[in-house]
């Protein structure tokens, strides 16, 4: 007997991570499977999905412009309501942190359909930061049946809410998954951006978009940019910039002009990766990045105060510098000047996995023993 199996989806990083899962499933006789786009992100979800050549099944749409978030969260909500009961899933898997995979989570729950959570237990504890993604992810935990987890930190913030019991696995992180499959792909179908930037030069790839950052934060990020800029004029910087008016306003009235900054449209997946692989290092608030840049090999300057992914920072591949001009200067001054800091950095162990966090998730919904399926010491229970 096959397992009915609805995922949801609506954002890029979503996306980009749920990709492995949904290639899997549609490939796997043990599930029939079909997928949701909320359309929480409308372009750059589709970008992703159409480099992987998946087709939703379902598609909502909810998006409008500037969309409080209750307005968001109860439209997504309405329209799961008919999807779940026409499609009669026996499980819905959700992701991360999103006002999707939160909402996908709470339309499972109210129709008593089991949810796996991927990407389960990252915390950073203050529900402001991220804002409002923290909050999504604990909400998450508590409704989720199976805890899919990134590493073993992941694990035990989950069994420090009592949330320890058999169905929290450590799996790696899919978005690893994705990378590979990506770079493989791209040997054969090479992506064309990056055309300004001469070959060889230094180059520091940026992104930023987080809520907690809007007005002095990303006023900051772009003085500590034209700094960097000026005093490194043989290197250039690569800001695809967000397409919220909260970012994209203050970088183009602050950065417009500068020879050496290159302010892009936001890239499709490929392209992004790409520009990883090219980059000199890496300046973000994205939380996927921290796990997917040092499987490349590349330091990451987190512009956050806390992250919920600590493991990258504890293993050296990635530093907090906060939305902060004269850290992030620093920060940047130092890895361009010292090459033991950069080698350590670059070197260092990536934390998130081994490419395998598909398989192994698949294997334990089917109901196969998560003893056959380990990362690193092996993947067990959190209890």
């Amino acid at each position: 007997m096959t397992t009915r199996v609805l995922t949801i989806v609506g954002t890029r990083p979503e996306a980009i991570k749920l990709a492995p899962i949904m290639m899997a499933l549609q490939n796997d006789d043990r599930f029939e499977a079909a997928v949701c786009a909320t359309g929480q992100h409308r372009e750059m979800l589709y970008q992703v999905l159409d480099w992987f050549k998946i087709v939703p099944d379902y598609a909502l749409n909810v998006m409008t412009h500037n969309q409080p978030l209750a307005y968001l969260s109860g439209r997504i909500l309405n329209g799961l309501q008919t999807i779940i009961t026409s499609y009669k899933p026996d499980v819905i898997v959700v992701h991360g942190d999103t006002t999707s995979g939160f909402i996908g989570a709470l339309a499972a729950f109210y129709n008593c359909v089991p949810i796996a959570h991927i990407e389960a237990g990252l915390r950073t504890g203050d529900l402001d930061a991220p804002y409002p993604e923290e909050a999504n992810r604990q909400l998450i935990s508590r409704m989720a049946n199976w805890h899919f987890a990134p590493t073993q930190t992941a694990a035990d913030s989950l069994m420090a809410e009592n949330l320890a019991h058999p169905n929290v696995f450590v799996t790696g992180n899919t978005v690893i998954d994705a990378l590979f499959e990506t770079t493989e792909m791209l040997k054969t179908a090479p992506a064309k951006a990056l055309q300004d930037v001469p070959e060889g030069a230094r180059m520091v790839l940026v992104t930023g978009h987080r809520r907690e950052n809007y007005g002095d934060g990303f006023i900051q990020i772009c003085e500590a940019l034209r700094d960097v800029a000026t005093t490194y004029p043989d290197a250039h910087i690569v800001y695809p910039v967000h397409m919220n008016p909260n970012v994209k306003n203050i970088v183009h009235e602050m950065l417009d002009g500068i020879n050496n900054i290159h302010l892009v449209a936001p890239m499709d997946y490929p392209n992004f990766v790409a520009a990883m692989q090219r980059s000199t290092l890496i300046l973000t608030d994205s939380g996927g990045i921290q796990e997917e840049a040092p499987s490349l090999g590349k330091p990451v300057l987190v512009m956050r105060d806390v992250t919920e992914r600590p493991d990258a920072v504890a293993a050296g591949t990635v530093r907090l510098v906060g939305a902060n001009r004269k850290r992030i200067v620093a920060a940047i001054t130092e890895l361009f000047d010292d090459p033991d800091t950069y080698k350590a950095m670059s070197h260092a162990q990536n934390p998130y996995g081994d490419g395998k966090a598909t398989q192994r998730i698949l294997n334990i919904l089917a109901g196969e023993s998560a003893a056959k399926n380990s990362f690193n010491a092996g993947i067990t229970s959190a209890a």
